[in-house]
């Protein structure tokens, strides 16, 4: 172990907390921000040239793309943490394992799940909405989908090798991998969407190739021995000492971007049901559209924010000192706090909602403008009060209790907004008022229900603490 990785050890275990955040957020903020923009950028793009159908149709793709990435995130979030855990506790052996694993995982699910959807893209499409969309938006999804369904498996090893970078201190390193991928999409998409008139086909290839960019930046790292864990190529392979702890912890992200995916579906057959015809429907999942990337965009601090979090959590659980885990978990708190209230505020308070919705909408389209920028404003006028939801979440899942972060991230998707989805537009006249309405009163219930689980864990951080002194 280098003496720059031995130093970013020490600083987990002793480092100003306030500091050490910033330090492994804004990485981290940016790494993730950099995965979750492919789309942004590509619907940028798309809503600016290629127009409304090819918007819907992107649209129509997105829970396919999230359920890729809950099995992503599964492997990633799961072996991040333990690696984590097992790098506070001194096993390097295991740390050379879990990246084995992953690896291992990686290629498992590659090999079952995008032949899967590749054939049977229409049906999997109807389940997500398409049924009553344009022709032109149908075709567009469809194109779209097997155009970039294989190369998933480079963007899930690049996420995955470059989380077990962060884990073990490498926050920049982690970014960087990323960023090399991000950058290539960003350059090639107005090349092959416009240049080259390929329209959404052009952003899928850029997408394909900006993915295989990334993967192979990641595991430079590993190869040229920048990582305090080696890449051992004998360790790959699944080992029965990890595969159950890191399932079970990566099992919770997975349920909340599996739910993720299953709310998008969900909104988007709703509009589907309840919308008066294929136009109506068409607008209404194209403004869905525009809420998915402002959700990204306002929400990626928030996240940001808990990538930093997981290895001070982890680390300092694992080397014992509560004392620390408490004050990390109470500064967690507040500026994810914070930062939720601005993310309100940005979707909310005119005339932000307008000005994102114009992103990605053409001017040219005042009608679509007016209702992405109003769904905005209904959907997301609650979402200041999910800070606890989020922190705690991620508090449990990094220390290793994972049922617990289950529940929680489940309680909010799973067992609130999918039912209110679909009862409310029973209750209300403007059906299409109804399901947006769906998502401020989940936000709030699933906040309340959140608080004792909470502050009982709060206070028994107090108490160990006491106990140690």
């Amino acid at each position: 172990m280098t003496v720059a990785n031995r130093a970013g050890l020490e600083e987990l275990a002793s480092g100003r907390l306030g500091r050490l955040l910033l330090r492994y957020s804004w990485p981290a903020l940016v790494a993730m921000s950099i995965n979750a923009l492919y789309a942004v950028v590509d619907r940028f793009y798309i809503g600016q040239g290629c127009g409304e159908a090819a918007m819907a149709g992107l649209t129509l793709t997105i829970p396919l793309m999230m359920l890729f990435g809950a099995f992503g995130v599964f492997v990633g979030a799961g072996h991040s943490a333990v690696l984590s855990i097992k790098l506070g506790e001194g096993d390097s052996l295991a740390c050379e394992r879990l990246v084995g694993e992953l690896i291992a995982l990686k290629l498992i699910f590659f090999f079952i799940l995008p032949p899967l959807v590749f054939f049977n893209t229409d049906t999997v499409l109807m389940w997500c909405g398409g049924a009553k969309v344009s022709p032109e938006a149908f075709a567009a999804a469809r194109s779209y989908l097997r155009t970039v369904v294989f190369s998933h498996l480079f963007s899930h090893l690049a996420f995955g090798l470059s989380a077990l970078t962060r884990a073990e201190g490498g926050a920049i390193r982690s970014m960087a991998s990323l960023a090399v991928g991000f950058g290539a999409n960003l350059v090639l998409d107005p090349i092959f969407i416009f240049g080259f008139d390929l329209g959404i086909d052009g952003a899928a290839w850029a997408t394909n190739i900006a993915m295989v960019a990334s993967f192979l930046w990641a595991l430079r790292y590993y190869l040229d021995g920048s990582n305090i864990v080696r890449l051992d190529w004998r360790r790959i392979g699944l080992y029965r000492a990890f595969l159950a702890r890191t399932s079970a912890i990566g099992f919770a992200p997975f349920l909340q971007q599996f739910l993720g995916a299953a709310i998008n579906a969900s909104l988007a057959l709703a509009f589907a049901k309840w919308a008066p015809d294929e136009s109506a429907a068409t607008t209404q999942i194209a403004s869905l559209g525009v809420f998915q990337s402002a959700m990204i965009l306002t929400l990626m601090p928030v996240f940001g924010a808990q990538q930093g979090l997981q290895p001070i959590f982890g680390y300092n659980w694992g080397a014992r000192n509560f004392r620390r885990v408490r004050e990390a978990l109470v500064l967690g708190y507040w500026v994810t706090t914070v930062l939720c209230v601005l993310a309100c505020v940005a979707q909310v308070v005119p005339p932000f909602p307008t000005a994102i919705a114009r992103f990605f909408v053409s001017v040219d389209n005042p009608s679509l403008l007016r209702i992405a920028a109003h769904d905005l404003q209904v959907s997301n006028c609650m979402i200041w009060t999910i800070a606890i939801n989020v922190v705690a979440t991620t508090y449990f899942q990094s220390i290793g209790h994972p049922l617990m972060a289950i529940v929680l991230s489940t309680m909010r998707q799973g067992v609130i907004l999918i039912p209110c989805v679909w009862l409310l537009p029973h209750l209300m006249e403007d059906r299409m008022l109804a399901i947006w309405l769906a998502l401020p009163i989940s936000d709030v219930l699933c906040q309340l229900m959140t608080v004792p689980p909470f502050f009982l864990h709060l206070r028994f951080l107090r108490r160990v603490r006491s106990r140690d002194r």
